[in-house]
């Protein structure tokens, strides 16, 4: 244990250190332009060559703004503008775009990294997965927790025992959405664009996700509670969501999310012999408390911090382009997450236990 806290390999996962995958970034909004922009131009193995948006003009714009080369329309890229200037695609649209954009990447045999969740339905994602697999190009959905050395740590600590048997796992995620977007009319609340609801979606898939990389393990039943209260979340049933999982070996998981709330992330893993709490766990700067016996520890690293977290996932991403590498996580890994997402959602409307 105390090698570990010591030192370790921030980048276990890394292949190469050799090539540059050349990116077309589609949907700028904050996230794009402010997080995953710089993110890739401080990555070792990645470059944005091209911006998309919903106007040349504004495309171009923005590209002379950020020193890009190429902006071009989603017209454009559709009909395969530009194609030799990059070889990946980052998705970074609301949720229901996103599958009409991998098929043009899909068309033009290019590389995909799509937000998460994957898109807005269990169907329209299962698409995603059926069309990327035929043309057969590199799919990973953008779960940058996996590449977080806190949470690969925590699943190095799990595998080897430290928790002992995992018993429970509680996960929480909340933000106040309205305070960082004052805006009732935005596409988070709008079912048509984000899918099943907002808060699930958005927020609770972190805990879902993580929880199933850390402990190699998917739910097999569900039951949830959801509830909206503000007018601007009228449209939408998980202005706050709460749910029991059982995982497989009967582990238990309880997840709580919302859009309007105290923000405040947490990951806390229980066992027979020990406990891992990340706290903060989502939203950057992970920091990790281990409880086991007599012994607690807090290990916060410079590696855990936002400012890493995407770079970390470009990078991952490049080197399993560049390599033909294995993707963690792929399409049917996203997949996946949908169905339990559903899953959440069906069990508050019926009440009823659901089964995955």
């Amino acid at each position: 244990m105390k090698d570990w806290l010591d030192g370790y390999d921030d980048r276990d996962w890394q292949t190469t250190t050799d090539g540059t995958v050349r990116y077309a970034l589609l949907g700028l909004g904050w996230w794009t332009v402010d997080v995953a922009l710089p993110a890739i131009e401080n990555s070792d193995l990645g470059e944005v060559t091209t911006f998309v948006s919903s106007s040349t003009e504004k495309a171009e714009r923005l590209a002379d703004d950020h020193d890009v080369a190429h902006g071009i329309s989603y017209d454009e890229f559709h009909d395969g503008a530009a194609t030799d200037a990059y070889d990946a695609v980052y998705v970074g649209t609301p949720n229901a775009y996103h599958l009409a954009y991998v098929e043009s990447a899909a068309d033009h045999g290019k590389a995909v990294l799509c937000e998460k969740p994957m898109e807005s339905t269990v169907e329209r994602a299962e698409q995603m997965v059926d069309v990327a697999e035929s043309t057969d190009i590199p799919l990973m959905i953008a779960y940058r927790m996996q590449t977080d050395p806190a949470v690969r740590r925590a699943k190095e600590l799990v595998e080897d025992g430290f928790v002992g048997d995992p018993v429970s796992v509680y996960g929480n995620n909340s933000q106040p959405l309205l305070e960082m977007i004052p805006d009732h009319d935005q596409w988070r609340l709008d079912p048509d664009l984000s899918g099943y609801g907002t808060s699930v979606m958005d927020l609770g898939i972190y805990s879902l996700n993580t929880t199933r990389f850390i402990l190699d393990r998917d739910p097999v039943t569900v039951q949830s509670q959801m509830s909206s209260h503000h007018e601007a979340f009228q449209a939408v049933p998980d202005e706050r969501s709460g749910a029991l999982l059982t995982l497989e070996d009967g582990v238990r998981m309880v997840t709580t999310d919302s859009q309007r709330a105290h923000e405040d992330t947490q990951l806390k893993i229980t066992g027979t012999a020990g406990q891992i709490d990340l706290r903060p766990a989502f939203h950057g700067e992970c920091t990790m408390h281990l409880s086991r016996g007599d012994m607690t520890a807090t290990v916060s690293h410079e590696a855990f911090d936002s400012q890493r977290e995407m770079r970390e996932e470009f990078d991952f991403f490049s080197d399993r382009v560049l390599t033909d590498g294995e993707i963690v996580a792929d399409g049917r890994h996203g997949l996946q997450d949908m169905r339990i997402v559903r899953a959440i959602h069906e069990a508050a409307e019926s009440g009823d236990v659901v089964e995955l």
